[in-house]
């Protein structure tokens, strides 16, 4: 369970100085957030709505794994997937050089850098950090036949292994781990939002769709009354709207980075039009 953490820059002179933002990562991934938005002076707010979970069985990953030399491609859809991925190449008495040959997709810049720690590297990369936008970096190529690997979150949109199977690919999707709601004691949620911070950001749709499932009862727009949303780009905005919530900002890109920049960049200019 996620208690408060706050973290307070004195110096007035920064554009999110005093600004209290509230963070709905993991905690073991709220770090980065958390850093560059107390760098800018912010007070930050952990409200972990995520908890990732080993998958029940690892047997349908270190099956495809025992058998990399049948695929072609790898596809690697978030950085929780990297991770999940490379620690059971090791567990099944494999390594990154028995994947020379296979081709291998990264969602984003950040699911690449979680893979280069290994010493793989990323073949593709997108433009567009999403499903589709890997689905346009992958291009024109012909998929007829070949075999690909998408290890990935229990719970994902199809989008991806449909699209690929329309184009004749053999797709295998595999649990690599399970994002599941955490657990709040009654009238925690209340607590940390209380008083109300200036932001709240969701940095996918899990974030976002948790957090209404452990608002329960409660109403997600009056618990967020007054509170800007921000959002780290068009798929997470989506599941946010679905709740009856208005996007206010949302990253250019979807990383960390461009989250920040644009909280950043919508305080800047709300401070010049005073």
């Amino acid at each position: 369970m996620t208690r408060r953490h706050v973290v307070l820059n004195s110096s007035a002179r920064q554009t999110l100085y005093g600004k209290r933002i509230a963070v709905t990562r993991t905690r073991e991934q709220a770090g980065v957030l958390r850093d560059q938005l107390t760098a800018m002076g912010a007070e930050v707010i952990e409200i972990a709505t995520i908890e990732i979970r080993d998958p029940a069985s690892w047997e349908p990953l270190d099956w495809a794994i025992r058998r990399l030399e049948y695929f072609d491609y790898v596809l690697l859809t978030s950085a929780n997937g990297v991770r999940s991925f490379l620690r059971r190449l090791k567990a099944c008495g494999r390594d990154v050089a028995d994947l020379k040959g296979v081709i291998i997709g990264a969602i984003g810049p950040t699911t690449a850098a979680e893979l280069s720690k290994s010493g793989a590297k990323a073949d593709v990369v997108p433009r567009e950090y999403t499903a589709e936008g890997l689905l346009d970096a992958l291009g024109d190529r012909d998929l007829r036949g070949k075999a690909l690997l998408i290890p990935r979150a229990k719970v994902a949109r199809d989008v991806l292994p449909r699209v690929l199977t329309e184009k004749g690919a053999r797709v295998e999707v595999v649990e690599a781990y399970e994002t599941v709601v955490p657990r709040f004691a009654p009238g925690e949620l209340q607590r940390l939002l209380s008083p109300a911070p200036d932001v709240i950001t969701f940095t996918s749709s899990s974030t976002a769709s948790n957090f209404a499932k452990l608002a329960g009862e409660l109403k997600v727009p009056d618990l967020l009354r007054g509170v800007t949303i921000a959002s780290i780009g068009p798929i997470t905005s989506k599941t946010v709207a679905t709740l009856g919530l208005v996007v206010t900002i949302e990253a250019k890109e979807s990383t960390i980075p461009a989250l920040v920049r644009a909280i950043e960049g919508y305080f800047r200019n709300l401070n010049a039009a005073d």
